[in-house]
């Protein structure tokens, strides 16, 4: 018989950020993550987290409402039903509860490390197994200061711990933002790359000047530059230019991706776990970005270590990242409420062995960052 799910709990924690992460709709300060728990009949826990960037300013879902959903839609929906179908599970939520990705990700993400434990076996071994056990992984350089954005990328570079670095932008008129940029590009040279991420802060007319500028500046991508829903504009500024975009938010899980390809898309596309609803939804993203010859990012919701592990399971099952990843959510964090962090290395991090994410809570940590 199998081990079905007997408790599911959903937990808010608060970290506070080692300084302020400014972007284009919100300046962060503390990381809010859910962490969720699903234990089994036979006595073993899955973990899982669901993280937003600056919670309702960025998407619809909060940590606030993903504790909700999953208390009180998911659980009816989920207790005493097999922990290793997951097939039945998606379809049984989707059946009934229509988007939230972010709260499906947590619970696709508990229920693989539950069966990971469950079989002794890497995540990644649900998935097909790693490609590769290092993976590359960038950094965001986002005080909003030109000069310390300088000084920390030339710091990280000597540490070898990124030498690839993405600026947040389009809160300021463009040309300030265009300035900013093309110094600390002009700074760092060629020693590192270079790339922007607008969210969707942009119209059309403002991304196609300010990609013009960017692309005189020796800048190496644009991260979606217009708003999420203008598909149109994205296929156009790509034929524009040929500084490549990298489509976020305007792709969240597999028919997404199909639409904008066969609109004529022309870039690479950012994967991300929350927004797909789960590892194995974002690698279905990944498929058919793939058959379009559209390219591969790991993307992030800045999440922390739970949440990032099970990316890196993911990603790591992939033949190629185009672009690298952006996953140093748990380095943005000044404390971490796990027992053993990351090992964040020669400018990307290796992939957590062990059953499942390989992720072992440390109980007193959590408690301390717990929100009562």
């Amino acid at each position: 018989m199998s081990a079905i799910i007997q408790s599911i709990e959903a937990i808010l924690v608060d970290i506070p950020t080692i300084r302020p992460h400014k972007l284009s709709m919100t300046t962060m300060g503390v990381q809010t993550m859910v962490i969720v728990r699903v234990k089994d009949s036979d006595g073993l826990e899955g973990l899982g987290e669901a993280t937003t960037i600056g919670g309702l300013a960025y998407g619809p879902e909060s940590p606030e409402s993903v504790k909700l959903t999953i208390d009180t839609y998911f659980k009816p929906l989920l207790l005493e039903q097999p922990a290793d179908n997951f097939n039945t599970l998606r379809v049984r939520l989707n059946r009934a509860i229509r988007g939230n990705n972010l709260a499906k990700s947590a619970i696709e993400t508990a229920l693989l490390d539950l069966q990971g434990k469950r079989l002794n076996q890497p995540l990644h071994q649900l998935l097909g197994g790693a490609v590769h056990q290092h993976i590359p992984v960038l950094w965001t350089l986002a005080s909003g200061d030109t000069q310390k954005d300088i000084d920390e990328a030339h710091k990280l570079i000597a540490e070898q711990r990124h030498c690839d670095f993405k600026l947040k932008i389009g809160s300021r008129a463009l040309m300030d933002d265009v300035r900013h940029v093309a110094a600390i590009k002009a700074a760092v040279g060629d020693s590192a790359s270079v790339r922007v991420d607008v969210n969707q802060a942009w119209d059309e007319s403002t991304a196609a000047k300010g990609m013009a500028e960017l692309q005189a500046a020796g800048i190496d991508l644009v991260e979606q530059p217009t708003p999420m829903k203008d598909h149109a504009a994205l296929v156009r500024l790509s034929e524009k230019f040929h500084l490549p975009i990298l489509a976020d938010e305007a792709v969240a899980d597999a028919t997404d991706m199909f639409t904008l390809a066969s609109a004529g898309f022309a870039g690479s596309v950012a994967l991300k776990i929350a927004k797909a609803g789960g590892p194995l939804q974002a690698l279905k993203v990944a498929s058919v970005a793939s058959a379009a010859g559209i390219g591969l990012y790991g993307g992030t919701l800045l999440e922390g270590t739970i949440g990032t592990a099970a990316s890196l399971h993911a990603w790591a099952t992939l033949d190629k990242l185009h672009w690298g990843t952006e996953m140093f959510g748990p380095l943005l964090m000044k404390d971490d409420i796990v027992e053993t962090p990351l090992n964040f290395h020669h400018n990307g991090v290796t992939l957590p062995d062990g059953p499942g994410l390989g992720i072992t809570l440390n109980e007193d940590k959590l408690g301390e960052y717990r929100r009562q």
